[in-house]
């Protein structure tokens, strides 16, 4: 693979910079990989030789590339961060092929920023997105060189994959993302800062963004503001317990820092019940957020679809919590039974964490269907002796009577 013609340019008040990605050993076509933003952030948008090597070096891995060439000086930390990125991929999906070569020159003294050095997030407008700003803003003093000034809300990289092709649809739903998380960003004091980006293009599969490419997809967005920031943190989904292989994970993001910029993993003592608590105790937030990815499923001028796994999970929070009344970016959603086993599918234990999680909450408000669903859920995805695991969750939350035992004594 070949990274040239590096590029910058400024039109109809954008400013986009630019690299040509050449393929040299896959039948892939030769790409233009591009970074843009408005011009209120224009000078701040750099054509940083980093963000264009770290948005193609694990595309490259994956499709067996020998190497990467790039004319420019990269720094040497970057270079072996990539390294070791690289062989825990290898080694989390034994991955049959040699790290790529990164051809290029090495640089000898850090670059130079003229204005301070800043500390920022990627501002999705998620729960885990917002859950990190917030406990950045209730931890940190807001003099302390860690305390958030950015967010970078990104149009092109949504976790679905629906905002790889730009099309009118995906973009207005990009612009009530702004607006709304603008209401968030003016209550926090902070800047958000919108990006556009193609760098998916390298790879628009989902699995792979979601095993391999995502962390380093979102590094190269901070690297080519590298004159902004100093420090820039990417939300953490899972939680200590509940790590596993994924795209960003904290053994891997922070490999993608150079000495000028570093990478953050945030939030891994964080569960998902304690991130949606923080999100729900600040009402901007609540009134704002938006979890979900499926665009054409969603309501004309809703934030959410209501219907996909994102929302069913979070909207099932938020009334566990009981705050979904004032979540309005939702449709009205009518829980039972019947509808979350018909729905909830699960496939990891992080994902069945979520829902179990919830239990002791959705019994104190007396949701006893809920509860049983998602024993029913649980069932489902553990298989095997079911009835043994009903009872192991059953002793976890409520010390060996079921939910069911409980609503008959009740009765009698």
């Amino acid at each position: 693979m070949r990274i040239e013609n590096l590029k910058s340019k400024n039109t109809a008040g954008l400013k986009r910079v630019s690299a040509t990605v050449v393929w040299e050993d896959c039948d892939r076509p030769t790409q233009e990989i591009y970074f843009e933003t408005t011009s209120d952030f224009a000078q701040d948008l750099s054509c940083n030789p980093h963000a264009f090597l770290v948005a193609s070096i694990v595309p490259a891995l994956h499709h067996g590339e020998k190497r990467i060439s790039i004319d420019a000086e990269i720094c040497p930390e970057l270079l072996d961060g990539l390294m070791t990125a690289m062989g825990w991929i290898r080694h989390w999906y034994e991955l049959n092929r040699e790290p790529v070569e990164i051809h290029a020159k090495t640089r000898t003294t850090p670059a130079q920023s003229t204005t301070p050095q800043r500390a920022g997030w990627f501002f999705s407008g998620g729960i885990d997105s917002l859950a990190t700003l917030r406990h950045n803003r209730l931890t940190v003093p807001r003099e302390h060189p860690n305390s958030f000034k950015d967010g970078l809300t990104i149009y092109g990289i949504s976790s679905g994959g629906d905002e790889i092709e730009e099309n009118e649809q995906f973009l207005d739903a990009f612009d009530r993302l702004v607006a709304s998380m603008s209401n968030v960003a003016q209550d926090a004091g902070v800047n958000l800062i919108p990006v556009y980006t193609n760098v998916r293009q390298l790879n628009t599969d989902t699995y792979f963004w979601s095993n391999e490419f995502q962390g380093a997809a979102l590094a190269s967005v901070a690297h080519a503001f590298g004159p902004r920031f100093g420090r820039m943190s990417i939300a953490s989904t899972g939680n200590i317990p509940s790590l596993f292989p994924h795209g960003s994970h904290p053994l891997l993001d922070p490999n993608y820092s150079s000495y000028d910029l570093k990478i953050q993993h945030d939030g891994v003592t964080l569960s998902r019940l304690d991130k949606t608590k923080l999100v729900a105790d600040w009402d901007v937030a609540l009134q704002n957020l938006k979890v979900c990815t499926k665009v054409r499923q969603m309501q004309p001028g809703m934030l959410n679809c209501g219907k996909c796994d994102k929302c069913i999970r979070t909207t099932l929070a938020l009334l566990a919590l009981g705050k979904l009344e004032q979540a309005s970016t939702f449709p009205k959603v009518e829980f039972s039974e019947e509808m979350l086993v018909k729905r909830v599918f699960i496939k990891t234990p992080y994902r069945m964490s979520c829902y179990e999680d919830l239990i002791p909450h959705l019994q104190a408000r007396g949701r006893h269907d809920l509860v049983r669903a998602i024993e029913r859920i649980g069932l489902r995805y553990r298989g095997g002796d079911w009835r043994g695991r009903v009872k192991k969750v059953v002793r976890r939350y409520f010390g060996g009577v079921s939910s069911s035992e409980r609503l008959s004594a009740s009765r009698n």
